[in-house]
């Protein structure tokens, strides 16, 4: 999938994911798609309920080695 920026939040838990993924959507553009890569397992609940909290498209999301990918279409 194409995306226009790429945030890695391995390592880290709820609730800096979000708070790194709000962050970044602050400096884009609506309909671009932001990357998002974690580790933490509750990030999958946490990306759910911010997309639907802040109107912002979850467009997928992937698991493969403990690893979680998002990609997220801003509003």
């Amino acid at each position: 999938m194409n995306y226009d920026k790429e945030l890695d939040v391995r390592g880290l838990n709820c609730p800096l994911p979000i708070l790194r993924t709000k962050k970044s959507l602050v400096d884009m553009i609506s309909g671009q798609v932001l990357k998002i890569i974690a580790t933490d397992p509750g990030a999958v609940i946490d990306f759910q309920v911010f997309a639907e909290q802040t109107g912002n498209e979850l467009l997928s999301l992937s698991e493969a080695a403990g690893e979680f990918t998002f990609y997220m279409k801003k509003r």
